[in-house]
C-alpha cells in the first residue's frame, strides 16, 4: 500500500476472515526479550499466534550482531481493546468538539483499531523495539505508544524529524519483519501483524486467517 490505509477504512473490515484455529502461544517460552511495561493479572500481553511467533524468530534471526527484538505487547483482549479505543476517542472528542463521530473514529483508528477488526484481539499483532545485547532499548525516535498528538506525527514510520541513529534503528526493524512476512501500521512504528485483516489488504490476501480471539491458557 502506497497510501496509509487507517484500521477504520471500510476496506479492513471488508476483508474475510476464515479462522484457521491456531493456539496463542506464550512468547516467553523461547528467546525473544519481553518487556513487562504492559504486565497486568492475566498475563495476557504475553501470547501471540503460534504463526506469529515463528516469524518474529525468523526476523531476530535477520538482525545484526549485537540487537535483539524486545516485545511490548502482544494479545489484547477485545474488552481491553473496547477500553483502550473508547478511551482515546472521548479524548479526542473532548479536544474536537467540532469533528463528527466519523471524523473521531477515523482519527481515533491511527492509535488504537477498531474492537471489531483489532489485530492485537487476534493475537496477531505486536508492538515491540529494538535492543541492545544487554537488553537496552534503542532509540527509534519517539516513545513507545506516543500518540500523534504527544509526538507531533513522528510515530509515524515514515515521518521526519527524528535523528539519523532513530531513522537506522527503524530501518532495521522493518527490514527484519518484513522478510518475515509481517506487515507495519503505517502511523506507529511499534505496530508489526501477520494473518490479520490489515496484513490481508496490505499483502493483497484473500482473507485473513486470524479472528478475535479469547485467551485459553
Amino acid at each position: 500500500m502506497s497510501e496509509i490505509i487507517l484500521m477504520s477504512d471500510p476496506r479492513v473490515a471488508a476483508v474475510p476472515v476464515y479462522e484457521c484455529g491456531e493456539p496463542l502461544v506464550d512468547v516467553r517460552r523461547g528467546p525473544l526479550l519481553v518487556d513487562v511495561r504492559k504486565q497486568d493479572d492475566s498475563d495476557a500481553f504475553f501470547y501471540l499466534r503460534e504463526g506469529v511467533l515463528e516469524r518474529l524468530l525468523q526476523a531476530q534471526a535477520r538482525l545484526p550482531a549485537g540487537l535483539r527484538l524486545l516485545v511490548v505487547e502482544g494479545y489484547r483482549p477485545p474488552e481491553l481493546q473496547r477500553r483502550y479505543f473508547g478511551k482515546y476517542a472521548a479524548r479526542l472528542r473532548a479536544e474536537q468538539p467540532e469533528w463528527s463521530e466519523e471524523q473521531i473514529r477515523s482519527a481515533a483508528s491511527r492509535f488504537v483499531s477498531p474492537p471489531e477488526i483489532a489485530p492485537h484481539s487476534a493475537g496477531a499483532a505486536v508492538d515491540l523495539t529494538l535492543a541492545d545485547a544487554d537488553g537496552r532499548e534503542l532509540d527509534l525516535g519517539t516513545p513507545m505508544n506516543a500518540t500523534p498528538e504527544e509526538s507531533a506525527g513522528t510515530c509515524y514510520t515514515d515521518a521526519a524529524g527524528i535523528s539519523a541513529q532513530a531513522r537506522t534503528h527503524r530501518e532495521i526493524l522493518g527490514r527484519v519483519l518484513t522478510a518475515a512476512g509481517l506487515v507495519n501500521y503505517p502511523t506507529e512504528w511499534w505496530h508489526w501483524s501477520f494473518g490479520d485483516r490489515y496484513w490481508a489488504l496490505a499483502t493483497g490476501a484473500a482473507s485473513a486467517c486470524y479472528g478475535l480471539s479469547q485467551q485459553d491458557t
